[in-house]
């Protein structure tokens, strides 16, 4: 089999002037907040992996050892000759732990980093001659449609990394129920989430001794003034992250070390002197409360695994005919 990758440019709905869009929108509000999704140009798309290798980052190492070890169980859950899309696929490291056990016939890798999406879907293709690679750039968030040439017998959603955390419980059971809806009927949800646990665990994952996480949050500002002409002083910005007990997520910010102001399309954005900027939420679980929120996405847990410490999950949804 060709080792080249079907792209399909801008079939998932999209990048394009979002961005911009999104930045006015979100420097306007009060208090100030932009989606975490704009941290991953190519630049952040690296920096996210640099941060995946730090030693406070529990995160990945745990979830890939995880899914070695339930190899074998998701394939014979998934099932043969299935279409795998994964979501937000980054490296695509982690799917490689599956792709042997399931041998999926099918994969579409969508990211909303177009040139890094490409890289490490042609490294899978390359990787994986038997393997069909397809890659779909944009923002899978807002809608998500199975381009021409990828139809499989059953299609298998994976979604690691606990990027369901980014959304509020609100939005996480919207997107699925929306994912539901747009895959074809028996499909599954392969979804990592990272559970609830002491203070100390959180928040140093989140703020690692490297400066890591720093620069690939202060990264978001480096995008405003290359993409888009911003004139912003990224040095007078530092990064701030903390467990929100209350809402149960880890929260990003970036704050202004000094009054100043943030210009954009002829206008100016005024942060007070310790105002911030909130660029992330990363929304932690129970085993329980994660499941009854997928149920009330008209999903059933057909699976769960989990590490010995309890740090992280993994979990396989099926989608509920009767909700359709």
């Amino acid at each position: 089999m060709s080792t080249a990758v079907h792209f399909h440019d801008q079939h998932v709905e999209g990048a394009g002037d979002s961005f911009r869009d999104d930045v006015i929108k979100g420097l306007g509000r009060s208090p100030k907040a932009l989606s975490p999704k704009y941290f991953y140009d190519e630049q952040g798309s690296r920096l996210f992996e640099a941060i995946c290798e730090q030693p406070e980052y529990y995160l990945t190492r745990t979830e890939e050892g995880i899914l070695a070890g339930a190899a074998a169980e998701i394939a014979a859950l998934v099932g043969p000759d299935t279409l795998m899309v994964e979501l937000g696929s980054g490296a695509s490291r982690k799917v490689r732990l599956l792709l042997e056990a399931m041998r999926p016939s099918r994969y579409l890798g969508v990211d909303i980093s177009r040139d890094f999406l490409l890289q490490s879907t042609r490294r899978l293709a390359a990787d994986y001659p038997w393997l069909e690679v397809h890659a779909a750039w944009g923002d899978f968030s807002r809608r998500l449609n199975l381009p021409p040439g990828v139809e499989g017998r059953r299609v298998v959603a994976f979604f690691p990394g606990s990027s369901i955390g980014n959304f509020t419980p609100a939005e996480a059971e919207a997107f699925l129920s929306r994912l539901r809806r747009a895959l074809p009927p028996g499909s599954g949800v392969l979804i990592g989430v990272d559970l609830v646990k002491e203070r100390r665990l959180l928040e140093a994952a989140y703020n690692d001794a490297a400066g890591i996480t720093a620069a690939f949050n202060l990264n978001l500002l480096e995008r405003m003034r290359h993409e888009l002409g911003a004139e912003v002083e990224v040095d007078t910005f530092r990064h701030q992250a903390f467990y929100n007990e209350a809402a149960s997520r880890i929260e990003m910010h970036l704050v202004s070390d000094r009054r100043q102001g943030i210009l954009l399309d002829g206008r100016r954005f005024a942060f007070e002197e310790g105002e911030t900027l909130h660029t992330e939420n990363s929304c932690k679980y129970s085993v329980e409360a994660f499941q009854a929120l997928a149920e009330r996405a008209g999903y059933r847990s057909s699976a769960v695994w989990s590490d010995d410490q309890a740090l992280f999950s993994v979990h396989y949804l099926s989608g509920d005919p009767s909700n359709d």
